[in-house]
């Protein structure tokens, strides 16, 4: 029961953290794919998704190939899926953004499904200006940093740590 509460008064704290610069800043730094994540590292620090590095290159894959996507099918300033509907061509941005995320991630060996989230969110277009984007780095910089540094504060071996 312990770690349980643990796990949920971290994740708690962490997001809370991150919503609070978000809503400083008026910068969307809540988005789906951070909910994954933070359960990772607090109820599950010995698997290599959890580890702080799987995040880091996680997200930021997912952050390239999501942009790469929605941009290469001239979704740009369109209306996000979710709004205008979700089309032929935005299947396809996101269908193949997570495709390519799962490729990359798959050959750097660098495990971390909550990117599959981010990547989604960036080719449908939820988030997806450069401010948008820059904000959603912002953010998976300070869940990892603070998610790591409350596993080791508290003694909880991460996984890749000796």
């Amino acid at each position: 029961m312990g770690t349980a509460i643990d796990a949920a008064v971290f994740s708690l704290i962490v997001l809370a953290l991150t919503g609070a610069v978000g809503a400083g800043l008026h910068l969307p730094w809540l988005f789906p794919g951070l909910g994954p994540r933070v359960m990772l590292f607090f109820e599950s620090p010995g698997r290599p998704a959890a580890r702080p590095d799987n995040t880091l290159v996680g997200h930021l894959t997912g952050l390239l190939m999501g942009a790469a996507c929605l941009y290469g099918a001239g979704l740009q300033g369109s209306l996000p899926a979710p709004v205008g509907g979700l089309t032929i061509p935005y299947v396809a941005a996101a269908a193949l953004s997570v495709a390519l995320t799962t490729l990359v991630l798959t050959l750097l060996r660098k495990p971390h499904p909550p990117a599959g989230a981010t990547t989604l969110i960036v080719s449908l277009g939820i988030l997806s200006s450069p401010a948008q984007l820059l904000s959603m780095a912002g953010a998976i910089l300070l869940i990892t940093a603070a998610g790591w540094g409350l596993n080791l504060l508290l003694g909880t071996k991460p996984a890749g740590t000796h």
